[in-house]
């Protein structure tokens, strides 16, 4: 790992940042350069954030586009980490928020774009919530603007999660400032002084449910999530992996068997196999309807396929859950919420069955 700093001609000390925004980027520069152009164009905090970039070892020129077009004359200052591999979104994200020193840490996917008034947003709904240590975005489909991707996330009693809104028509439903879950790490807003007091992201995570692992976390520890619609961005959906791809159905499912493993009360851990068999099945009869996450695999070999990878990442969990149980033993000198809280938490953010086994995620 290299840390680069820009080099251009000397100029006035610029502020301190209010915010860091991380941006971990893999093979992915086209996206990356709108990312970036999005992050120009910020009203309300123009000059006072930076950005810290963090390529997973991009063999595309990725770097070299980021320091030819934003390195000397962007109104934000960038800072570069370069890998010489891919470590995946958890530890990626780790190295940019360790290198951050601003009081408030933003993520920003690569494949999204943020709307001008996006990262303010974000700021004053932390600002005006100090109990919050996340704030969550209003995330619009990149290629359908009028569709919700995520407002906020919801869970089901088996620790799948998906996002709030999922799927549906933006018609203003979720235009209101409200509490929730946590927010998606494609687009978020942490306190620094949160992320001091619990740790960064879990990286045998090392993508997908992350964000949800940090997000339960918090919320064990006792801090809040704010939800801010009018934080909007605008999100390639499966850019990293695609939407269709076993190796990301595989990343899903194990890691939801580590989230329990590790922060569910123990009566959802022993309930959970009744769970998530009610939650197949409903996935197979929303197939037969060809709705829901399974439809995208068609035909009985695609079924097939689907079958053999969920099994496969069940044993990846299986040969886990040694280090996720010790982990667990660890979350007591953070515990804010008693198991009967951290229930009546998952219960009031669940998400019902049959939305569920209906939304693609």
């Amino acid at each position: 790992m290299s840390v680069l700093e820009p080099s251009g001609q000397i100029s006035p000390t610029p502020p301190e940042p209010v915010v860091t925004v991380v941006v971990v980027n893999w093979n992915r520069r086209e996206l990356l350069r709108s990312c970036l152009l999005s992050l120009e164009i910020q009203m309300g905090l123009a000059g006072i954030f930076e950005v810290i970039l963090v390529d997973n070892g991009s063999e595309d020129q990725s770097v070299e586009m980021a320091e030819r077009e934003f390195g000397d004359s962007a109104s934000f200052r960038l800072r570069l980490i370069e890998n010489d591999r891919n470590l995946g979104f958890c530890e990626a994200n780790n190295q940019g928020m360790a290198l951050a020193q601003a009081p408030f840490i933003a993520l920003l996917n690569n494949d999204a774009e943020a709307e001008p008034g996006w990262l303010a947003a974000l700021h004053k709904g932390l600002i005006a919530h100090p109990g919050a240590g996340m704030a969550a975005s209003k995330i619009l489909v990149w290629e359908d603007p009028g569709r919700i991707d995520k407002a906020g996330h919801l869970i089901y009693l088996d620790g799948q999660n998906r996002g709030r809104g999922t799927g549906e028509r933006d018609h203003g439903q979720y235009d209101k400032e409200a509490e929730a879950l946590w927010p998606d790490g494609c687009a978020c807003l942490y306190r620094r002084s949160m992320i001091e007091e619990i740790g960064g992201f879990d990286e045998d995570f090392f993508a997908y449910a992350d964000d949800a692992e940090l997000g339960l976390r918090a919320r064990i520890a006792g801090w809040g999530c704010i939800y801010v619609p009018t934080a909007v961005v605008r999100h390639h959906r499966g850019a990293t992996l695609g939407l269709a791809n076993l190796r990301r159905l595989e990343l899903i499912e194990r890691n939801r068997v580590l989230l329990v493993a590790k922060l569910f009360p123990w009566r959802l851990v022993w309930l959970n196999g009744v769970f998530y068999l009610a939650r197949l099945a409903a996935g197979a009869l929303a197939a037969v309807r060809q709705r829901g996450e399974i439809n995208r695999f068609p035909g009985s070999g695609g079924k097939l396929r689907v079958l053999l990878a969920l099994i496969r990442a069940d044993l990846q969990a299986l040969r886990m859950l040694p280090r996720m149980i010790a982990k667990r033993k660890k979350l007591d000198s953070i515990r804010k919420l008693s198991s009967h809280e951290i229930t009546q938490l998952l219960w009031r953010n669940r998400i019902t069955l049959k939305a569920l086994s209906e939304q693609s995620n």
